[in-house]
């Protein structure tokens, strides 16, 4: 059984780092990890994703450079190593995992079948 489950949402300074973690345990897929965020009123924006099966990483343009993506394939954890916060940052972060087949864009929310519950970010000016 797949569960995800991030860590490390915390309160921080604008321009500080954070460090985001995901449980993947029960996922051996050879498919997506991907992470979102959701803002109160504003819809979910995928950030970054990883295709487990060769390691190929995809970014919105709003994070790309600043947030990268990698995973600890033998712990079976997936980051997000966030720097150069802005206070635009703030939201619930998500990791997300399996793209159902006929879904092909990583950074969709659509077609995921696995969700964390996610984890608070809130970044201060």
């Amino acid at each position: 059984q797949v569960q995800l489950v991030e860590s490390g949402g915390d309160s921080v300074q604008a321009g500080g780092s954070l460090t985001l973690s995901c449980s993947t345990s029960g996922y051996t897929s050879e498919n997506f990890l991907a992470w979102f965020r959701q803002a109160p009123g504003k819809e979910r924006e995928g950030l970054a994703a990883i295709y487990t099966g060769g390691g190929s990483t995809y970014y919105a343009s709003s994070v790309k450079g600043r947030f990268p993506i990698s995973r600890d394939r033998a712990k079976n954890i997936l980051y997000l190593q966030m720097s150069a916060l802005k206070p635009e940052d703030t939201a619930t972060y998500y990791c997300a995992g399996y793209k159902s087949s006929g879904y092909s864009r990583p950074l969709s929310a659509d077609g995921y079948k696995y969700w964390g519950q996610g984890t608070q970010v809130t970044v201060s000016s």
